[in-house]
């Protein structure tokens, strides 16, 4: 397997075809975060995916399942696009049972965000 650094990647294809400024920002952007973001967006995978350790898990879906954690904890993208466009990448370029893997782990991960907000709210006075 070859190992490319991810933004190097995304500047070669920048400049193979035309892509609108704010498409090339938005890719750079969850190229950086996961970047600077890695260890947490992993440490969150392992904890709502306790049966597969990080090393069992296909490159393709830990990659999908970074950026999509990154995009629900970090980014503007609502909840479900998160979602939805995770799981249409896993149906792409995943394998057979990435979709459902990968829409599971995604699920636990805002089911638990959801009760820490809620837990929070009612702290508040």
């Amino acid at each position: 397997m070859a190992h490319r650094h991810p933004l190097s990647v995304l500047e070669r294809r920048l400049t193979e075809a035309q892509y609108p400024p704010d498409v090339a920002d938005f890719a750079r952007g969850l190229i950086t975060g996961v970047a600077e973001h890695r260890e947490s967006l992993d440490d969150t995978l392992a904890a709502h995916a306790p049966g597969w350790p990080l090393s069992q898990i296909s490159p393709v879906d830990a990659s999908l399942l970074r950026l999509a954690i990154l995009e629900l904890g970090h980014g503007d993208v609502p909840r479900k696009v998160a979602i939805n466009e995770a799981v249409e990448l896993a149906k792409r370029y995943g394998g057979e049972s990435s979709p459902r893997f990968v829409n599971g782990v995604l699920g636990a991960v805002v089911r638990d965000r959801v009760t820490a907000g809620a837990q929070e709210q009612r702290k508040s006075p």
